[in-house]
C-alpha cells in the first residue's frame, strides 16, 4: 500500500505522507532521498547519491527524515482500515437528490440524463410526491439533524410552483421533527426572472448555475430545441442572480468541458472575467464512442490546463487581487473531511439517494432508470438493504486499485456511477477520471500550500 507520494508543481517539491495526510514542502535533496515505500538505510543512500550530494548533506537530511518518521509524519501506519472493514453502523440518509422534473427546455449535447428523460418519459413531479419524499428522507435520517435536498432535473424551474409547495412543506416538517433541511438547486438559468431569483436567493443554500464558459463553447453544446445557443439568454440571468447573493451565500457558475474544448482554461478565465468568484468547470463523462467524450490522449492537454489555472490563481494572490475559487482545487490541509467521509466518499446508495417523479428511489441521480439499482419506493418506505449495503461496502478498502493509490483519502474511490458505467462494477474506478482527479489534487495541495506560505 502506497505510503508516500511525491510531486513537483511549479518547481516546488512536495512530499505527502498518505496515511497521516502530512504535507512537506522540501528541497531537492530530501525529495530525492524519500522513497515511496520506505526510507532506505543511510549507507545505501550515501552510496546511491554520492555523485549529487556530499555524505554530510545526506547524513543531515537523513536525521531530519528520521525525526519526521518518529513523529508519525512520514511512513505512518494506516489507522483506518479496521474502521472501514468492521463498520456495522445503521444506514441513515442525510442527502437527497429530488428529481422534480424529468424534462428540460434545453437539448445539451452531452446530457447524461437523455435531455431530461432519464431513459423513461418526460414527466413532472407532483407536489404530493415531493412532500412524500420529504417525509421519506426525514424518516430515514434517524438521529441526523442536518438534511440536504438538491432540487434537480431536467430543469427544475419548469415546475417552480411545485418547488415552492415542497419547500413550504419541508419548513413545517423540519420544525416538527427537529431537523435542519438545506435546499440547493441546479439550474440552466434560462427561466430565471425577478420573482424566481428572489425566491431562490432566500430559500436555496447553494445554487449551481450552468454555463460552459466562452460563448462559442457554450452555444455549441448547450442548445435549444431549434439548435440555437443559450449564452445570450443565460449570462445576464446568471450575473443578476449572483449579484443578489452576498458572500455568506454559496453559488457556482458551473461548466462542463468536452473534447471540443480541452483548452478549458480559457473558459475558466471567461467566467472569472465576467466577475464570477465561484467557478466549476468539470470534465464531461461520456461513452468512448461519443464524439464529445474525453480520451486518454487528451490528458496531457487537460493537465496543462489545470497547471495554467493553478498559475493564474497563484499570480492573482501574489498581486493582491481577489482570487476566484475553482471548485476542484478546494482542499483543506488542516484536517479536511472526517475519516468516515474520506473512506466512504459521497455515500451514494446508503447516505445519499435520488427520488424520481414516480417516487422511485435510486442510489444517485446517475443510476435513475437502471432497474438493477432500484432501491425502493417512497410509498412503502422500504430500502433494498442488499443494494444499499453493497454501496456502503464499496469503500476504498474494497477497491483493489484504490488500496494502492496515494490519492485514496482525497477522492474516496471516485464516482460509483462512473465506475459502473465504464467498467460494469462500482469497485473498479473510472481510469481517465482517476488520472484527472490525481492531477487536480496535486494542484489543489500546491495551491493551498502556496497561499498559506504567502
Amino acid at each position: 500500500m502506497t505510503l508516500i507520494h511525491k510531486f513537483v508543481q511549479d518547481n516546488d517539491h512536495y512530499v505527502i505522507d498518505v496515511n497521516s495526510g502530512s504535507l512537506h514542502i522540501v528541497d531537492k535533496l530530501i525529495y530525492d532521498l524519500v522513497d515511496k515505500k520506505e526510507l532506505k538505510g543511510k549507507d545505501e543512500l550515501i552510496q546511491k547519491f554520492q555523485g549529487a550530494y556530499s555524505s554530510e548533506e545526506i547524513e543531515e537530511a537523513y536525521e531530519d527524515l528520521q525525526e519526521l518518521i518518529n513523529e508519525g509524519m512520514l511512513y505512518s501506519s494506516d489507522l483506518y482500515e479496521d474502521i472501514a472493514m468492521n463498520d456495522k453502523s445503521e444506514n441513515y440518509i442525510k442527502a437527497l437528490c429530488l428529481n422534480v422534473v424529468h424534462d428540460c427546455n434545453l437539448r445539451c449535447k452531452y446530457c447524461f440524463a437523455d435531455e431530461g428523460e432519464y431513459k423513461g418519459c418526460r414527466k413532472p413531479m407532483s407536489s404530493e410526491v415531493g412532500k412524500k419524499a420529504i417525509d421519506f428522507v426525514i424518516a430515514k435520517s434517524g438521529p441526523r439533524k442536518n438534511i440536504e435536498v438538491d432540487l434537480f432535473g431536467g430543469e427544475p424551474l419548469m415546475v417552480f410552483n411545485t418547488i415552492k409547495e415542497i419547500v413550504d412543506y419541508a419548513r413545517i416538517q423540519e420544525k416538527i421533527f427537529n431537523k435542519n433541511i438545506r435546499f440547493t438547486m441546479t439550474t440552466n438559468a434560462t427561466l430565471l426572472n425577478d420573482e424566481i431569483m428572489e425566491y431562490i436567493d432566500k430559500n436555496m443554500g447553494n445554487i449551481v448555475l450552468s454555463i460552459d464558459g466562452r460563448k462559442s463553447v457554450n452555444d455549441a453544446v448547450r442548445v435549444r430545441f431549434d439548435g440555437s445557443g443559450s449564452y445570450d439568454r443565460i449570462l445576464p440571468n446568471i450575473k443578476k442572480m449572483v449579484e443578489k447573493r452576498d458572500k455568506s451565500k454559496q453559488y457556482y457558475a458551473r461548466g462542463t468541458f468536452t473534447r471540443n474544448n480541452t483548452d478549458f482554461f480559457e473558459d475558466v478565465m471567461a467566467l472569472a472575467n465576467e466577475g464570477f468568484q465561484e467557478i466549476s468547470v468539470e470534465p464531461v463523462v461520456l461513452p468512448d464512442e461519443h464524439e464529445l467524450s474525453l480520451r486518454r490522449e487528451d490528458l496531457p492537454m487537460i493537465f496543462e490546463q489545470y497547471d495554467k489555472i493553478y498559475t493564474e490563481m497563484v499570480e492573482r494572490h501574489k498581486q493582491g487581487k481577489e482570487v476566484f475559487k475553482f471548485y476542484h482545487f478546494n482542499i483543506d490541509l488542516n484536517g479536511g473531511p472526517c475519516v468516515y467521509k474520506r473512506i466512504s466518499g459521497c455515500g451514494a446508495g446508503h447516505e445519499y439517494v435520488a427520488i424520481t417523479p414516480d417516487g422511485e428511489v435510486y442510489p444517485c441521480h446517475q443510476f435513475v432508470g437502471n432497474k438493477d439499482f432500484l432501491l425502493g419506493s417512497i410509498y412503502n418506505g422500504e430500502i433494498n438493504k442488499e443494494i444499499s449495503n453493497n454501496f456502503k461496502a464499496a469503500h476504498i478498502y474494497n477497491k483493489p486499485i484504490c488500496r494502492e493509490c496515494w490519492a485514496r483519502f482525497y477522492c474516496s474511490g471516485g464516482c460509483q456511477a462512473n465506475n459502473f458505467n465504464f467498467n460494469g462494477d462500482i469497485h473498479i474506478p473510472y481510469e481517465i477520471g482517476c488520472e484527472m482527479q490525481k492531477k487536480r489534487i496535486e494542484c489543489a495541495i500546491a495551491l493551498k500550500a502556496k497561499m498559506m506560505e504567502e
